[in-house]
């Protein structure tokens, strides 16, 4: 099996939205991006960081899921990444209430020996200083790397981030990050300025409105899923991340046609992710439930006409 390397937050989220509130339940990005990409036929291994704080029974949850955890350090008497939010009505906006970095501050990546000659690479959103360090660590070049960012890091580290992003193939951001990074508004221009940064191929999220996946000339759009009930957005866009790399890292196929899969594959494991609050819907899920919505996704897309 091809294997898949995941780097990225392992954390406690407690959220709130118009439909309820939770306290401290599992979160992060490694975590979302790990369990969506256990629906493919790899191996994967999450590379992050938590205390001593952080349950046996997350842990097992990983395992149980064929998720290598070797290289999730656990820090001894340190506390676990906190984030704490709550979104507004459209769920599409959310504030910020507290963000504890803790074991995250001094957080240096450690990759597992076997994994430093991974197919494919997932950089979930952390400071690209770190994102680096683990290309820095990988002895055989992947066929492909996949970077996630924010708006965050383009405020407060965009040399940094500039630098990560020439090493990438693919990178994945929202719309108004894309924007802010290209400084265009239309996202076809602000895509074709962010392929002169770097990555080959750029995927924009636009969250409840599907996502966009450009090379060079050539683009492709999938819609997202209509849904009777969106409960929680968190992480969905972490879950899209690793549906498209593990679909990748599954079929061996880096081309634009199969990305074209991947960003299918990608938007079908999100849009069960945001009818529950964190990770709750995606622990549930079967194969079932992901082949059934596949379905209902070709059915959404598909249409013959007479031109």
């Amino acid at each position: 099996m091809n294997k898949l390397l995941i780097v990225g937050t392992v954390a406690f989220d407690a959220i709130e939205t118009p439909f309820g509130k939770t306290d401290k339940i599992l979160g992060g990005a490694g975590t979302y991006i790990g369990l969506s990409a256990s629906f493919f036929n790899l191996q994967s291994a999450i590379v992050s960081v938590v205390g001593d704080d952080f349950p046996q029974e997350y842990l097992d949850l990983l395992t149980e899921r064929n998720i290598d955890i070797s290289g999730l350090e656990v820090v001894k008497g340190g506390k676990t990444f906190f984030w704490s939010g709550r979104y507004h009505n459209d769920l599409n906006s959310r504030d910020t209430l507290d963000t504890q970095l803790n074991v995250l501050a001094d957080f240096q990546p450690k990759v597992p020996e076997n994994y430093k000659n991974a197919d494919v690479v997932m950089l979930g959103n952390l400071h690209p200083l770190v994102q680096s360090s683990v290309i820095d660590q990988m002895t055989t070049k992947p066929k492909l790397i996949v970077l996630d960012t924010m708006n965050f890091w383009m405020d407060c580290a965009l040399p940094e981030l500039l630098h990560v992003m020439k090493r990438v193939d693919v990178i994945t951001i929202n719309d108004e990050e894309a924007r802010q990074l290209s400084g265009e508004y239309s996202l076809v221009k602000a895509a074709a300025k962010i392929q002169t940064m770097g990555p080959k191929y750029v995927v924009i999220k636009k969250g409840e409105h599907g996502a966009l996946l450009f090379q060079d000339e050539k683009i492709f759009f999938a819609p997202a899923l209509p849904l009777e009930e969106v409960f929680d957005p968190t992480g969905a866009g972490d879950t899209f991340a690793g549906g498209f790399a593990g679909f990748i890292t599954q079929s061996e196929n880096i081309s634009f046609e199969n990305m074209k899969n991947a960003i299918i594959y990608g938007s079908n494991l999100a849009s069960f992710c945001v009818e529950k609050f964190g990770t709750e819907r995606m622990v549930a899920l079967d194969k079932k439930d992901v082949v059934s919505r596949l379905e209902q996704f070709k059915s959404l897309t598909q249409f013959d006409i007479e031109i």
